[in-house]
């Protein structure tokens, strides 16, 4: 079943008409639980990678002062037997539960420091261009992957550090079919799950932030919104300027393209390490599809969608990446050339 965003609320261009020109395509990835293989887009799922290329990885620093959450195999393990508890399991679910608790038991000691003087990254996200309209890849190129290190990497940062490859999908003969693991990851949340993708476009506009002072007045007059036919029922400034930002502006969840989303910090400008050009966002790692400010974004197909106690799954969070305590990561290109290195930001 595809997933489908609901029409905006409200035709924001008609209670400001000089936001139209600022409006840009994204598409939302709608990841949910599934089996991709190495031919799909996914979130989680395996890389369409060749046998004879170095798999990433990452050399640190890495702060192993914080405590590890997680042995891969058991974090796997756990996850696999909360989504199959009350039901009756597949041969394959079957197979795979024997497989992970022979990786598990008997329980060897914790790894120590050495083991991650150099970490093989983890597959995040794979996107072929025929899925994603809004993927800028290079040209002779069809495919992004995403990987990352599985660990915060202060004081740079306190979230994963990111890879990218872009690369011809024709060129791979053969596909690796075993990349090398990190032993453990640093946060649950730092585990992708394996995630199908049913990719949309929808318009965006910018955040509030990125508006002038004008358009932000605009946008706070309660008679704008009534010459319009669009008045929430709440008149209050503060509480117009939200419903733009959360049901009208930017799309929430993982997404390609389109305008950033900034509230944790104003906006800032993001200048190509290479080149010096202003990089645009190419991909919104998010923890949560959609949240009590943005509900109208809820795809049509999920609406009935609710938390299973029971299996651990909760329909915001089908990818179960944590950034922190609920935030974005954002991946930012250079448009004259996505091949030069690209930048992180939290938000």
């Amino acid at each position: 079943m595809t997933r489908t965003t609901p029409p905006r609320p409200i035709a924001v261009t008609r209670v400001v008409p000089e936001l139209a020109p600022l409006a840009r395509t994204a598409t939302r990835l709608h990841p949910r639980p599934g089996a991709p293989t190495a031919g799909d887009s996914s979130v989680g799922g395996p890389l369409l990678w060749p046998t004879g290329e170095p798999w990433p990885h990452c050399d640190g620093p890495h702060d192993l002062t914080v405590a590890v959450d997680d042995a891969l195999a058991d974090l796997r393990l756990r996850r696999l037997r909360a989504a199959v508890r009350g039901r009756r399991r597949t041969p394959a679910e079957q197979r795979a539960l024997g497989r992970l608790a022979s990786a598990v038991y008997p329980l060897t000691s914790p790894p120590t420091a050495p083991q991650y003087g150099s970490v093989a990254m983890l597959p995040v996200a794979q996107l072929y261009a025929r899925d994603v309209p809004d993927l800028p890849a290079p040209a002779g190129t069809d495919l992004l992957q995403v990987l990352w290190c599985p660990f915060d990497h202060p004081p740079e940062a306190f979230m994963p550090r990111t890879a990218l490859v872009w690369r011809s999908s024709a060129a791979v003969t053969r596909v690796l079919a075993r990349p090398p693991e990190p032993s453990a990851v640093q946060y649950d949340g730092y585990l992708p799950e394996p995630c199908v993708l049913d990719p949309e476009q929808v318009t965006e506009y910018p955040n509030p932030l990125e508006l002038g002072a004008d358009l932000r007045e605009r946008l706070r007059r309660a008679d704008a919104w009534a010459a319009a036919g669009a008045a929430p029922d709440d008149p209050g400034a503060p509480v117009l300027e939200s419903v733009y930002r959360g049901e009208l502006s930017v799309a929430p969840g993982w997404k390609v393209g389109g305008w950033p989303q900034w509230g944790p910090t104003d906006p800032v400008a993001r200048p190509c390490p290479a080149c010096g050009t202003g990089m645009d966002p190419l991909l919104t790692i998010a923890t949560f599809e959609w949240d009590a400010g943005t509900r109208s974004w809820i795809p049509n197909e999920a609406e009935a969608a609710a938390p299973s106690p029971h299996s651990g799954f909760d329909p915001r969070m089908p990818t179960k990446v944590q950034i922190a305590s609920g935030y974005q990561q954002q991946l930012y290109v250079c448009p004259a050339d996505p091949r030069h290195p690209h930048t992180e930001l939290m938000q």
